[in-house]
Formats: C-alpha cells, sequence, structure tokens
C-alpha cells in the first residue's frame, strides 16, 4: 500500500463524508481515479477548491452536475465553520474564530502593515509547549488541526478579507507547526501547486519553537520556506526557564538544525526575540546575539513582551514584565551596530487580544 493510499483510508471524515479539503493534488488525482475512474476530476477539484476558494460543489460548473451531487452526498469540502471576528480601531488588525467540527476554536489573525498585509494562521488547537510567555500555551493543548483546517482557515480569511489583499503567511498563529508535521507539510504541498492560490512559498513562513530533528526534515523537502525560530535567549539555561521545550530540544541542537536549514536551502533564517525585562535584555545577551548571527545568514525579529492578563497566569508567567520600548531601541541599535539586520515588530491587536503570544480560547 503506498503512501497515497493510507492517507485516503486515514483520512478525516464526518457522517462518513470524506473530507477533501486537505488532499493534495496526487492524493485527489487518486481519489477520483478510485471513485469515478476520472483521475482528470482530481485536477479540476483542487483547482476550484485552492484556487477559486470554492465552498460549494454548486459553484463548479466545469464538474458534471450528476458528479456534482453524488459529491455533495459522498464528500465535504468545508473543514471550519466561521464564528465571529473583530477588528482593532487603532491599526486594522482583524482577528478571526473559527471552530471545527469537534467544536473546538481557534484563532487566526490579519495584520495589515504598510504594503504587506500578513495572515497569522494555527496549527493545533491549542499548544503542549507551554511557552511561558504566550497565552496559546496557558490554554493546553486539544488536537493538531488537518491539512484541510490549515488551509480553509486562509481560504475563510481571504473570501472575508479579500484574496488579493493577503500577500504573506505565517504559520505562527496557535500551536507548534512542526509538532504537526505531516499536516504542516501538506497544506504547504497544496499551497506549492501553481493551480493553487496566488501565495507562493516566498511569502510563507513556518515559526517553529525548536523541533531540531523537523526543521532538519523540512529542509530535504523541497518547499524551502522562511524558517523563523523562536529564540528569546542565547543561554540554554534561561531558554530551558521560559521555554520548557528546550530539554527535548536544545539550543545547540536547533542552531545546528537551523545552520542546515540555511545552507541546503538558501534562506536566511529569523530568530524572534521576545524581549522581557531582566531576563533577556542585557549586555551578555547582545554579545550571545551578534556570536549567534556571525555564524548564521540571518536577521533578528525583536517582539515587545503582550500582556498576558485575558488569561489571568500564575508562577512566570504571571511575573513576566516587558522591557521599557526605550531600551528595546537602545538593544536593537547596539545588534545593528554589530552590523546585525534587526527589524522591531510593532504590537499590533493588543486592544483585542490578537498581538503576537496573546491567541488564546478558554476551554
Amino acid at each position: 500500500m503506498n503512501d497515497t493510499e493510507k492517507n485516503l483510508i486515514i483520512m478525516e471524515n464526518r457522517d462518513q463524508k470524506t473530507v477533501l479539503k486537505g488532499l493534495t493534488l496526487p492524493e485527489l488525482k487518486e481519489y477520483f481515479a478510485n471513485s469515478v475512474g476520472q483521475r482528470f476530476r482530481g485536477q479540476q477539484l483542487f483547482n476550484w477548491m485552492y484556487n477559486h476558494l470554492a465552498t460549494d460543489f454548486d459553484e463548479m460548473s466545469s464538474v458534471p452536475k450528476l458528479l456534482r451531487n453524488k459529491l455533495r452526498e459522498e464528500t465535504e469540502i468545508v473543514t471550519l465553520k466561521y464564528v465571529a471576528s473583530e477588528v482593532s480601531p487603532f491599526n486594522g488588525t482583524k482577528k478571526y474564530i473559527f471552530e471545527t467540527n469537534e467544536n473546538l476554536k481557534i484563532e487566526s489573525v490579519i495584520i495589515p502593515d504598510g504594503k504587506r498585509t500578513t495572515l497569522c494562521i494555527s496549527t493545533q488547537v491549542g499548544c503542549p509547549l507551554d511557552c511561558k510567555f504566550c497565552a496559546t500555551g496557558l490554554m493546553g493543548y486539544k488536537k493538531n488541526l488537518t491539512s484541510g483546517e490549515i488551509f480553509d482557515q486562509y481560504m475563510m480569511t481571504a473570501k472575508d478579507y479579500g484574496e488579493d489583499r493577503i500577500s504573506n503567511i505565517v504559520y505562527m498563529g496557535m500551536g507548534e507547526p512542526l509538532l504537526n508535521y505531516a499536516a504542516t507539510l501538506k497544506s504547504l504541498k497544496i499551497f506549492a501547486e501553481e493551480l493553487t492560490t496566488s501565495i507562493s512559498l516566498k511569502k510563507i513562513t513556518i515559526s517553529t519553537a525548536g523541533i531540531a530533528p523537523k526543521i532538519k526534515e523540512l529542509a530535504d523537502t523541497g518547499m524551502n520556506v522562511k524558517i523563523a525560530l523562536s529564540l528569546h535567549s542565547c543561554f540554554e539555561d534561561i531558554r530551558t526557564k521560559i521555554m520548557p521545550i528546550n530539554q527535548k530540544y536544545s539550543l545547540q541542537e536547533n542552531i545546528d538544525a537551523v545552520r542546515y536549514y540555511a545552507k541546503k536551502t538558501d534562506t536566511r533564517i529569523t530568530f524572534e526575540y521576545v524581549m522581557l525585562k531582566d531576563i533577556n535584555d542585557r549586555p551578555e545577551d547582545i554579545a550571545a546575539l551578534g556570536r549567534l548571527c556571525a555564524r548564521i545568514p540571518s536577521k533578528i525579529n525583536i517582539i515587545p513582551f503582550n500582556s498576558l492578563k485575558h488569561m489571568n497566569p500564575e508562577g512566570l508567567s504571571g511575573e513576566l514584565e516587558p522591557t521599557p520600548q526605550h531600551r528595546i531601541e537602545e538593544f536593537a541599535q547596539k545588534l545593528r551596530d554589530k552590523n546585525i539586520t534587526v527589524m522591531v515588530r510593532d504590537t499590533q491587536g493588543e486592544d483585542i487580544a490578537a498581538a503576537c503570544g496573546q491567541l488564546a480560547i478558554k476551554f
């Protein structure tokens, strides 16, 4: 039994209906070859679902009516339901809440920023990693999203916000993409097809807390998306304190993995760095970042720490404080003085709990 046949067998279903959303082009061709003996119908469905963003079989005018009726009875092409949305009156950031077939809720965020509009999508319901500065970790973990649920976040936001207005996608919402590796990779394969909507892999970034083996595995796929490593400290003990996953995959392992990724894919690594007062904003942190960036083609994305008060955190999460803005600017300038490319991210959507690190839904 080949991989395609295995995938078709284990596909998620509801009421015994096959879920077509989330299948790659080869899988759809295989499905239609087996079900109706017409392999080319797979390409038609792929085009309608992922290019035209069709949500109803009646929209698929090139598919015969008899087949559309059969598909309506036996399959489904939408995996998420819209629940609500909220727009920040200050900067236009828009947060969406969607619901899975299991009645679990996730969030996605549209971030307008000048010429670029970025969609931040989730890959899990909650997150198992418990990073102390992240609200998603505080809500716990429920399940991995399917590749269809990952793509449908794009489909539903694009149909609402305007497909031509979304220029970039970051896998930076709820969850750790590389702990849901199979579905994340499958969604990338969908975006990679020429038949898919105009978002290209060059405009996609995978953000990871550091799952070193999967970073290397992704490098070998040929997807060549951008990688952003949630770094937050160059010291093993501090990183372990604020990111427990560092106990399993050490900082050194992840540095080796992203160095491999950069070399294999000829891309530049982004190091994400949430600024935490008196924890990772010291002179020794600047020196360590300088040494790191001298070894790997990279840039640093500095992120102000956003409040977790909406989650009523306890322990270290409740004690964390943001580095004052003037110290952030000084920190960034000292890095630039070392010829390091540094971006200081503006906080957007904090007023609607949609800023970086704030995505969470209480179960």
